[in-house]
């Protein structure tokens, strides 16, 4: 869909949070503090259900709640971050275009002032350059959507508002501030200096931590102090701009076109902003088309990712993808989509990707396939994911998962995250 033919529902969008803000002094309308989060991965009316249930003094809640504020509480004298602090500016030159950098690629030359990145960079397969981290937004962006998320999670079950004013802190500085704000495009994510001013594959950088990222303006948006008004149009505007961008640009056409979890994330980024920012026709449409454009070709009828078990990593690559369907089939429950129950003409289906991973992720088997670096815990989450959904195999693994560094937070927030990174 155009931008031109979602104007009218980015229009609805912007007024409504713009007469809410207006009828109630910029503040959350009352009604939001006790209506269930309009939550767009997760379960907004089951959030609400598990807050009363911790107000009613769960003790297996208040355990994992102060895992939670254990997190919360490291982000507190942390940030906020910017997408103008970067050394340098994207290839564009504006220092508001957010800006990563393909890992394994290194200057040949000793950068000058004619030459300040050293080019040509050559590639050095499997060896990460530092310039990755330290000289692009692609950690610091890390940061702000880890800590709103934590931060605003910590706020919904505890009312305390040091978390609430960290988190609008935090968001107000990357998306909003018009002196630190960032554009709401990824023309200049995993670009190569010298080579590529940016790749479509770099849209995966927002693709997952962005939907919990909408999740958490959603808690914010049920009352949070500090949290106003013109902050919820402001980021309605920003990601209605952005989902545009991802729907229009060359770069959204060719991650949309992709036959892997590059894929898969897509869809994931395009169902959820669509979601958030009121068109449910889209978020719909993309949900019921992963059925014959995602599972259908990318799931074997043994429940195996073929294309994922070519990597070297093919368990973290195997249950990342699977993060992505998970989430994705979150987002169908929003729209009256079971994106779980669907089997494809050999019997393709996301649950039996997930008990694939079965005998690995409880200890039961060694994985069969290709990992440098196996962690059990990486399918933690979508196991619980597919057990909520009914696949009785993965309900009965559950009490032999591992559980991630940091704790296992499902009871809190129910919707699987990518727990193993290979970014370091």
């Amino acid at each position: 869909m155009s931008a031109r033919r979602r104007r009218p529902l980015v229009l609805l969008t912007v007024l409504a949070a713009f007469l809410a803000a207006f009828a109630t002094g910029l503040s959350a309308p009352a009604s939001a503090r006790t209506a269930p989060p309009h939550t767009t991965v997760l379960d907004g009316i089951r959030m609400q259900q598990t807050k009363a249930r911790l107000d009613r003094g769960d003790r297996q809640l208040r355990d994992a709640v102060r895992t939670l504020t254990a997190r919360a509480d490291k982000w507190l004298d942390q940030g906020p971050w910017t997408v103008v602090d970067k050394p340098r500016p994207a290839p564009g030159g504006d220092v508001h275009d957010y800006l990563s950098q393909a890992p394994y690629w290194w200057p040949s030359r000793s950068p000058t002032a004619d030459n300040p990145w050293g080019c040509p960079y050559v590639q050095r397969d499997g060896e990460r350059n530092p310039e990755v981290d330290s000289g692009t937004d692609r950690q610091d962006v890390e940061k702000t959507f880890d800590s709103a998320y934590d931060l605003s999670l910590a706020w919904y079950y505890t009312g305390e508002q040091r978390y609430a004013r960290k988190a609008g802190q935090v968001l107000r500085t990357w998306f909003l501030d018009p002196a630190t704000r960032m554009n709401p495009n990824l023309d200049h994510a995993q670009f190569i200096p010298c080579k590529y001013d940016g790749r479509a594959i770099g849209i995966i950088d927002f693709s997952q931590s962005y939907t919990s990222f909408l999740d958490a303006l959603a808690l914010l948006d049920t009352g949070a102090p500090g949290w106003t008004g013109k902050d919820r149009t402001g980021m309605a505007r920003w990601n209605s701009a952005f989902l545009d961008w991802l729907v229009d640009s060359d770069f959204g056409k060719q991650e949309s076109a992709a036959t892997n979890n590059h894929g898969t994330f897509y869809d994931l980024l395009l169902a959820g902003l669509a979601h958030a920012t009121g068109d449910r026709a889209l978020a719909r449409r993309t949900v019921l088309d992963a059925r014959s454009r995602r599972i259908a070709p990318q799931i074997a009828a043994d429940g195996s990712q073929p294309q994922e078990l070519t990597r070297t990593r093919s368990w973290h690559y195997s249950t990342f993808d699977l993060v992505a369907y998970t989430r994705l089939a979150a987002i169908g429950r929003h729209v009256g989509v079971d994106l779980w129950a669907w089997q494809g003409p050999d019997g393709q289906s996301v649950f039996k990707a997930v008990d694939y991973l079965l005998p690995a992720a409880t200890g039961a088997a060694a994985w069969p396939h290709p990992e440098l670096e196996f962690h059990r815990y990486a399918a933690t989450d979508v196991v619980h994911a597919a057990a909520d959904a009914g696949d009785a195999q993965a309900r009965r693994a559950v009490p032999s998962l591992e559980a991630p560094p940091g704790g296992d937070l499902w009871a809190l927030r129910p919707a699987a995250e990518q727990l193993d990174s290979i970014a370091g």
